[in-house]
């Protein structure tokens, strides 16, 4: 049987190489080595070392098999794979994901047990390792199949604490207005000075992201208020 640390252990192998975001990996060619995103990272990993086609569609087709995040979650919740994101921190292999939605993208990294992830990121850090804690998730899954061993050492994971993304109805405020301004400053076009985060905010803070080593994701954590030097205003 296949296990966890086969997956965690081919991801490490493709440390440093490019991400693009959007990018199509060959399930099929074991010699890929990038561009990737971040559901293709993932269900490559998956495939190559366990022989399971995951997260993709079609599901019975390698060569044709297009990863995407809400597939990823999809099939997971219809398989009963989903598990909390505190115990997929302990369990080397696992997948933790964030959900995608109509006003805003998700995101999907492979855990290696220890609070740490291993994903492809962004622009210029590409396939990196990192960590789970403060950043946004909203669940773990684990593939069917494979034999994962769970860390007996509880890991900590702290959830954003502050987080701006568009949302129905939309987060307003004067912490907005400020990312706003400091994007407008930057040479980012988040649309009227208006405390309002809507899709055009979302548009400049990705550029923003894309531009500052940062998971393009849309969404103004800690992370991203740091790089925008407003993360104690």
């Amino acid at each position: 049987m296949s296990t966890g640390d086969e997956i965690v252990s081919l991801a490490l192998q493709h440390l440093g190489e490019q991400y693009v975001w959007g990018a199509r990996a060959p399930m099929a060619n074991p010699n890929w080595t990038g561009p990737w995103d971040c559901a293709e990272f993932a269900s490559w990993c998956v495939y190559q070392s366990t022989g399971v086609l995951y997260g993709v569609e079609p599901q019975t087709n390698p060569i044709l098999a297009d990863a995407y995040t809400g597939f990823w979650y999809d099939q997971a919740e219809f398989d009963g794979q989903l598990i909390s994101v505190v115990d997929a921190a302990r369990i080397k292999g696992a997948i933790v994901i964030r959900r995608p939605g109509s006003l805003y993208t998700g995101h999907i990294v492979i855990s290696d047990g220890q609070g740490g992830t291993v994903e492809a990121m962004s622009k210029n850090t590409g396939v990196v390792q990192h960590v789970l804690t403060e950043r946004r998730w909203d669940a773990g899954i684990l593939i069917p199949g494979v034999d994962y061993y769970k860390e007996e050492k509880l890991v900590e994971i702290v959830f954003e604490t502050e987080l701006y993304r568009v949302t129905d109805p939309m987060m307003r405020g004067e912490k907005i207005k400020k990312i706003q301004e400091e994007l407008k400053y930057r040479d980012y076009l988040p649309g009227s000075i208006d405390g309002i985060y809507g899709p055009q905010t979302a548009s400049a803070v990705r550029e923003f992201q894309w531009d500052n080593d940062l998971v393009p994701d849309g969404e103004a954590g800690v992370r991203t208020l740091g790089a925008l030097g407003i993360l104690d205003d």
